[in-house]
């Protein structure tokens, strides 16, 4: 096996050969954490208006998408392998009407009290939410585009507090 360089001594997700693990968390302090992520949803004018107006064929476009973002935080760790599963406290995901787009803006706000930060469950709930918006209004449209994922900000943890820059 190869060993690991001592530059790569920083990739925590790496152990000395290598190999991916999950990295041992259990000698850090549970504290509050929180994590906010975004994406938006861009379509044409004549979709955003169907779905604003409640006449999507699949029916609630928005309220599937913002349903299946908060169940899609709570699955995170089935889905990245190596993220932990965290106890969460909160989940609260925002589906904006955005008219300059056309579209929407989706925001996940993700809380726990706990030895790791949300972050990956604040963008698996914007991505899955996101992933059902198209999917509850591909009937009407195909080229609806989903950009610009991220994370906007989060809080608490040993790495301190993070603010996406304008």
């Amino acid at each position: 096996m190869t060993q690991i360089s001592q530059n790569s001594s920083n990739l925590t997700h790496l152990d000395n050969q290598g190999q991916a693990q999950m990295v041992d968390v259990s000698h850090k302090t549970a504290t509050v954490r929180e994590a906010v992520a975004a994406a938006s949803v861009r379509m044409l004018s004549e979709t955003f208006a169907t779905i604003q107006a409640g006449n999507a064929p699949k029916g609630d476009v928005l309220g599937t998408a913002r349903l299946a973002g908060i169940m899609a935080a709570k699955q995170t760790s089935n889905l990245i392998p190596l993220c932990h599963p965290l106890p969460l406290h909160k989940v609260k995901v925002q589906i904006e009407p955005d008219s300059h787009l056309p579209g929407y803006q989706i925001t996940a706000l993700v809380k726990t009290k706990a030895e790791t930060g949300v972050e990956m469950e604040a963008l698996t709930a914007v991505s899955v939410a996101a992933l059902t918006l198209y999917d509850m209004a591909k009937a009407l449209e195909k080229s609806i585009s989903i950009e610009a994922i991220r994370l906007v900000s989060k809080s608490g943890g040993k790495s301190g507090d993070y603010h996406q820059a304008e």
